[in-house]
């Protein structure tokens, strides 16, 4: 049977942002075979008087980091562009659906 103390040892690292209303989690764990995955817990709370959090959880798993980071790094780039008036919409011939 697994203690409290095991279960804390797949925590490894944890970055908490306050923004407004939400806070956003990002945590590394790690898996019994010490492969490293991340959660993102994005958590709001509800409007009701005594009724807690909202959550939502995204894992991402080692297979997937750079794929996410480049989409990331990807939008975040398009956002500067938008706000800097330096943006041009893609055309439909610009979007590559074998990719996905």
């Amino acid at each position: 049977m697994e203690n409290n103390r095991d279960r804390k040892n797949d925590e490894v690292y944890s970055k908490a942002i306050r923004a407004g209303k939400r806070t956003y989690f990002f945590d590394i764990k790690s898996t019994k075979g010490n492969d490293l995955y991340i959660t993102i817990t994005e958590s709001k709370r509800r409007l009701e008087e005594g009724a807690g959090y909202e959550k939502h959880k995204i894992f991402l798993y080692k297979e997937d980091f750079e794929k996410f980071k480049d989409g990331l790094m990807d939008v975040l780039e398009r956002i500067e562009e938008i706000n800097s008036g330096d943006y041009t919409p893609p055309s439909e011939d610009d979007f590559d659906f074998d990719d996905l």
